[in-house]
């Protein structure tokens, strides 16, 4: 059976909810939960999202391709579903999630354990009045057998101006044995505060889940927005939204690439991409307003036009990137201490970035050729001829490279957006009245980010769920460091560069 046909026969088994788009969404019994789950486990589809919602839970599914989507919806009158993550691993921290929110149990989880709850919600905040957390016991790490072995605790505080999260390390000597994260510190109640939230509100705070993709996740939001609403935004403000995120994509790949040259003592490139980096963060102010593009995209369009100057500037931009970039390039391949580094380090296997559906740099840089600009693919991209950069190596090392690639190619979709910008408004008002539901991706430079809203008639916001690339990209963190040395943490995670803020919603 293929991908298609397996996910075109799971949704006939259900019930199809009327005005969802531009993907189905469709309530099953719970032996179809369970099919969904097998098909998952044996990866013939891939898990996009899991979030709760009042007396139901939701799975956002696809092909591996993704290039065909679905919602899943179980309903839980009793509280409790049967566990994904007992056969499919990425799961397991959705699932604690939805827990730790709603009160939602999945029967035969494999770890049970709170995750964003730190021993603070006295009862779910969005869910069962009833349901007792047990977040209050001591949080019990899981055990590491074996002679010699060590416990390294780091953060959650750290050293840096970064956010906070708690490493423990078990090492033998300096090679790391097993590494486990507890993150949750800078949960926001993003899910709570959307709800009841108006269109213009709820925008903004997706535009804060994670504040470097701010834009990604204000298209993702708005694109959300308009499917349920059945309309889309005019062709000017669709490509000015891709300007602004191919920028935000430069910007933070220039950030990071810096960020794991300076974990290997090579405070050069640091400087350098540093320099650059904040060329375009002036330039974006200059252009839209705000160096980070803060609210510029909004549901039917942008908030902001561009002026025949803002074109001028950004072409000059990419002329200095055109120039000096390639140098950096040159300096990060022909420098033997620094690619002695990263070169072999911090490996994550094809397989794995398979099973997780990661995305971004991390899948990419392991063989994993999803970028969801391309496909399943989204206005102005699905006009745009692109490249999307792959590797095999799955190490620092192409993480970086990547990086590199995605620079040059963002610089060129930036060039041929200017050179064809449409004339016209940039902006169209949505009608709420009816209300809907909508799902939408956008690719943001860490990955796919997935936004899921249901809206009432009216136009406010009854339920949203925001997804991060990081959720599938942070237990891979934990598979790439084993095996390496302590000293090469700091290496390994900032070449992947998961947020904390948007995983922790």
């Amino acid at each position: 059976m293929t991908t298609m046909s397996a996910l075109a026969d799971l949704l006939a088994a259900g019930r199809r909810v009327a005005g969802h788009r531009p993907w189905p969404r469709i309530e099953i019994d719970r032996a179809d939960w369970e099919r969904a789950t097998a098909l998952l486990g044996d990866g013939t589809l891939a898990l996009s999202g899991l979030w709760g919602d009042a007396g139901a839970v939701h799975m956002a599914v696809a092909t591996p391709a993704f290039d065909a989507l679905a919602v899943v919806t179980l309903a839980c009158p009793d509280g409790t579903f049967p566990s994904v993550g007992r056969v499919h691993a990425p799961a397991i921290r959705l699932e604690r999630a939805a827990a730790d929110l709603f009160g939602l149990v999945s029967i035969d989880a494999p770890d049970p354990r709170p995750w964003l709850d730190h021993g603070r919600f006295p009862t779910p905040p969005l869910g069962r009045s009833d349901f007792r957390a047990d977040a209050r016991r001591p949080y019990v790490f899981l055990p590491v057998e074996g002679e010699g072995l060590h416990q390294i605790p780091v953060g959650p505080v750290h050293a840096g101006i970064i956010e906070p999260g708690h490493f423990r390390f078990t090492a033998n000597g300096e090679t790391v044995v097993r590494l486990e994260q507890r993150l949750g510190y800078v949960h926001k109640g993003i899910d709570a505060l959307m709800s009841g939230a108006t269109l213009e509100r709820a925008a903004r705070l997706a535009g804060r889940v994670s504040g470097d993709s701010t834009v990604a996740y204000a298209i993702a939001f708005a694109h959300a927005v308009e499917a349920a609403l059945g309309d889309e935004a005019p062709p000017r403000a669709q490509a000015l939204r891709a300007v602004m995120a191919e920028l935000e994509r430069i910007a933070n790949h220039l950030g990071d690439i810096g960020a794991v040259c300076n974990d290997a003592s090579f405070s050069l490139m640091h400087a350098h991409c540093g320099v650059l980096r904040e060329r375009v963060l002036r330039a974006a102010a200059s252009c839209f307003g705000h160096r980070l593009m803060m609210d510029r995209v909004v549901p039917g369009g942008v908030a902001t036009d561009l002026a025949a100057a803002g074109a001028a500037t950004l072409r000059a931009l990419l002329a200095e990137i055109g120039a000096r970039f390639p140098e950096l390039v040159a300096i990060y391949d022909g420098t033997a201490s620094l690619q002695d580094r990263t070169v072999g380090t911090g490996i994550v296997g094809r397989d794995l970035v398979m099973h997780f559906a990661a995305g971004g740099h991390v899948g990419r840089a392991s063989g994993r050729a999803i970028d969801v600009r391309r496909t399943p693919g989204y206005p102005p991209y699905d006009r745009l001829a692109f490249d999307v950069p792959v590797l095999e190596s799955g190490d620092v090392d192409a993480r970086v490279l990547i990086r590199m690639r995605e620079i040059e190619a963002s610089r060129g979709l930036i060039a041929r957006l200017l050179d064809d910008l449409p004339a016209g408004p940039v902006a169209r008002t949505l009608d709420s009245a009816g209300g809907g539901e909508g799902l939408a991706l956008a690719e943001a430079f860490r990955g796919d980010v997935l936004v899921w809203v249901r809206i009432e008639p009216g136009g406010r916001v009854a339920r949203a769920f925001l997804r991060d690339a990081s959720w599938f990209q942070w237990p891979l963190l934990e598979a790439a460091i084993e095996g390496n040395i302590v000293a090469d943490f700091p290496l390994c995670n900032k070449s992947f560069n998961c947020s904390y803020s948007g995983h922790d919603l």
